[in-house]
């Protein structure tokens, strides 16, 4: 994903097409990224437009890796897709950003006044997204890192009783907001309850009133 970003902001174009919808096409190309992944080229452009393609393309948009660092979602079910030639609104709106990846602890450079957004894996059953997932001690290391942090903080997980007590903990201002499900393997759309935690950050009134009514909302709805 990183990689896809960084080629975007130096100008990604993308060759795909209708014909380029179909099973064949999908596991051909599915195959090359793997392949490229095995070969050290992961940060080459074929592989940013290929990742490109396999997300737009796969099933439910999801991003998937096995335990062998292989990309294994399946073909999707979509009746049409239309692909994106390229990003020259985002090359602009890039300019100035930098993408990394690595472990969060290890952003040092980090000033004390950077606002920092975090959206871990949601606290569900399944997170193992990618070779080493994301575990319960990452969600304690998460929170308790950014709670040292001096500027402001927001952090989205599903509201989960053990989230909210973790949050709590190291004193967040939490907020249960409905989060309607854009990726299931049955499909559900209903919505869920989510948290937003915050820290260091002064809420207008209107988004506090806002934030509250949103969660009283879902909360009848769900006992109804």
């Amino acid at each position: 994903m990183i990689n896809f970003y960084r080629w975007v902001k130096r100008g990604l174009d993308l060759p795909f097409s209708d014909k380029d919808h179909n099973p064949e096409a999908y596991y051909e190309y599915r195959a090359r990224f793997n392949q490229l992944i095995a070969n050290g080229k992961a940060t080459s452009k074929e592989a940013a437009q290929l990742f490109y393609y396999l997300n737009r393309t796969c099933y439910n948009g999801l991003c998937r890796f096995n335990a062998s660092g292989e990309f294994n979602v399946p073909f999707g079910k979509y009746k049409r897709i239309q692909y994106a030639r390229g990003f020259p609104a985002h090359e602009e709106a890039f300019k100035e950003w930098e993408f990394t990846v690595g472990d969060f602890e290890k952003m040092t450079e980090l000033e004390p006044e950077d606002f920092v957004y975090a959206d871990p894996p949601y606290d569900v059953e399944f997170t193992k997204y990618a070779k080493d997932g994301f575990s319960w001690e990452d969600q304690e290391r998460l929170a308790q890192w950014l709670a040292k942090h001096q500027g402001p903080v927001v952090i989205s997980n599903q509201a989960t009783a053990r989230v909210k007590d973790l949050y709590a903990l190291h004193g967040y201002l939490m907020y249960e907001v409905p989060g309607p499900r854009r990726i299931s393997c049955n499909g559900d759309r209903r919505p869920a309850l989510e948290v937003l935690a915050f820290r260091n950050v002064e809420l207008p009134n209107s988004l506090r009133e806002m934030l509250e009514v949103a969660g009283a909302r879902t909360q009848g709805n769900n006992k109804a």
